[in-house]
């Protein structure tokens, strides 16, 4: 009885947290950092609110790569900017993967883009109704752009932060673009991540030829090739200890508990994110191991619930 009050209490707080969202968003102030920086003779990174995307240039036109949240208004802007800037037009429009935060209004330049993305990208956006773009091309594997005399490859590795995730790579310029697996930072958690295939993406990203810069999707800095082991060390770490204490038999309170992660300290969020990313993965990993003594249903109901409350916004 205490555990089913305790579940309608937490779906209570996060029905309040859902509410009160909207009223948070329009308070927000979005758009006012916009900014456009050059990355290497071709690459441009341009973004707002701490998130960001790319483009291309060529001597024939513009690749651009993704769209952004949908009340900052940065892709307007982008728009415009880039007309203003530049004489070719945008002729690629490049989504990374399905989440409403890196495509919304990514449709605005249907005018003259053709849109390209992983094939199992499209059935999200249409079941999900996302305010974006829908590629036109798709493709299995790599894909390789040829514009302007600029080569841009399109890399999937695999099932990832999402099973659509797709990196952008001008290996002539060294620059691999790698929207959300590239970050200094922890994921707000591992929702829609295939664990096992994020860490097999992180080690063949982290070997891949002709890496000088990496374009992550969110936070300002550039990053360098290692970080991809560094966050892998980061998540094969958090795996491995979870499943232990699961092996073990403890509950997920007791988890939350005892997993500190203290020696991943300078990895941004760890004192916000920490709790969400280890309730996350024990979903994850309780849909992967059968225990020599079944759960019982309480037990699975209590982890959906948790999961469920810990979801953040990218």
């Amino acid at each position: 009885m205490v555990n089913r009050v305790l579940g309608s209490f937490s779906a209570m707080l996060l029905l309040a947290a859902l509410a009160a969202g909207p009223i948070a968003a329009q308070e927000r102030q979005w758009g006012q950092d916009r900014s456009i920086e050059q990355v290497s003779q071709s690459v441009y990174r341009w973004g707002s609110d701490g998130q960001y995307g790319a483009y291309i240039l060529t001597s024939e036109g513009i690749i651009v790569v993704d769209g952004h949240y949908c009340p900052s208004g940065t892709v307007d802007w982008l728009k415009s900017e880039l007309a203003r800037r530049h004489d070719v037009p945008v002729s690629f429009l490049v989504l990374s993967h399905d989440h409403q935060d890196h495509t919304c209004n990514s449709q605005l330049f249907d005018d003259t883009a053709v849109t390209v993305g992983h094939r199992n990208i499209r059935p999200h956006i249409v079941r999900e109704q996302r305010i974006s773009s829908v590629p036109d091309v798709t493709f299995e594997n790599e894909m390789d752009l040829h514009l302007g005399g600029v080569k841009v490859t399109l890399l999937y590795v695999g099932p990832s932060h999402s099973d659509n995730l797709i990196h952008v790579h001008v290996p002539d310029e060294g620059v691999l673009i790698s929207i959300d697996i590239a970050r200094d930072s922890l994921f707000p958690d591992l929702r829609d991540m295939d664990v096992h295939g994020m860490l097999r993406g992180l080690r063949t990203l982290s070997r891949l030829d002709n890496v000088d810069v990496v374009l992550p999707g969110h936070g300002p800095r550039l990053l360098e090739q290692d970080n991809f082991m560094r966050m892998h060390e980061f998540l094969q770490t958090l795996h491995d200890s979870v499943l232990d204490h699961m092996i073990a038999g403890r509950p997920l309170p007791e988890i939350r508990r005892l997993v500190t992660m203290e020696e991943f300290r300078d990895l941004g969020g760890i004192d916000t994110a920490l709790d969400p990313n280890i309730v996350t993965m024990y979903d994850f990993l309780y849909r992967y191991r059968e225990p020599n003594d079944r759960l019982t249903e309480f037990e699975a109901v209590s982890c959906i619930e948790d999961s469920s409350a810990c979801r953040t916004s990218d």
